[in-house]
């Protein structure tokens, strides 16, 4: 008598029931993130306009490195990237330390209103911004009115406050949203070990340092790395503030790419050389700051 051969085995039904359902997922990935990142890799070494685009290899990455207003462009960046985030990450912290407070009355209220900025449209609010600074706008009505300056602050039209201004417009932006990540964590730390504090003697100011912070490095670690990804692709900001002036004095690395791509005559492939060195910087940072916050991971 013949022997049968065995059925498809249970788990490997499951395994195929299990593909069956993120296979259309998978391959939406593949085709709308993958792909379009190894295309414009292969871009990065073409040159020409349109359709004629030729193989160049490594001249647009020679290119970069002599390109004056990309080195403008990546001065700016690194700037907003070096002042505003960790502006933004001790704030974030600060705030939710605070709205983590027990006895502190109507927290649902001023999480909301901290957090409320995140949902707010980005070409909206810049564009409130862009109003709010301007010279007759309301920031200069205001200081004018408690006598604090004589005369309008150019916060649009000078190199300086033109980048305060950008600087202000993303922290007000962008700091609820990293204090939710800090609140939640918070939640989850067990109030028993601020009370032995406590009975130790330990003070608030020991507390933060001593408990708060190591037991957030995880936290704090992928916030930075986050915020530092978001500070590096900066663009709607600048576009709908400054514009990129006064005199590329604001400047980012990704309104550069735009401007490659649709304001100057385009240049796909050189476009898609500054993009992949966001794509390098991003790596390196990233690297730099799990080394610095020792994770051996």
């Amino acid at each position: 008598m013949r022997a049968h051969k065995p059925s498809v085995s249970i788990r490997t039904k499951n395994e195929l029931t299990g593909w069956s359902f993120i296979l259309i997922a998978v391959l939406m990935i593949i085709t709308f993130y993958f792909y379009p990142m190894i295309q414009a890799l292969i871009l990065s070494f073409k040159s020409g306009t349109g359709s004629q685009l030729s193989f160049t290899g490594w001249s647009n990455y020679e290119r970069l490195l002599t390109d004056k207003m990309f080195l403008t462009a990546l001065k700016n960046t690194l700037i907003y990237l070096i002042v505003q985030v960790p502006i933004m990450i001790i704030l974030a912290l600060f705030i939710s330390v605070l709205l983590n407070d027990s006895q502190l009355k109507f927290r649902g209220f001023f999480r909301t209103a901290i957090f409320l900025p995140c949902v707010t449209s980005l070409v909206a609010y810049s564009v409130v911004f862009k109003y709010l600074f301007g010279n007759d706008g309301l920031v200069n009505l205001m200081l004018m009115k408690l006598s604090i300056i004589n005369a309008p602050i150019g916060w649009i039209t000078d190199p300086f406050w033109a980048k305060i201004t950008i600087i202000l417009a993303i922290t007000w932006r962008w700091t609820g949203y990293n204090m939710i990540f800090y609140l939640s964590a918070l939640q989850n730390i067990d109030s028993s070990i601020y009370e032995a504090a406590r009975i130790d003697g330990a003070s608030s100011t020991n507390q933060f340092f001593k408990i708060t912070i190591p037991m957030l490095k995880p936290i704090i670690l992928f916030t930075s790395i986050t915020s530092t990804i978001g500070t590096l692709q900066l663009f709607d900001e600048v576009v709908n503030i400054t514009k990129g002036r006064p005199g590329n004095a604001t400047l980012s690395i990704s309104q550069y790419i735009y401007n490659l791509s649709f304001k100057y005559t385009a240049d796909f492939g050189y476009a898609a050389t500054v993009s992949y060195s966001i794509v390098i910087i991003i790596i390196v940072l990233s690297i730099l700051q799990f080394k610095v916050a020792g994770d051996q991971k």
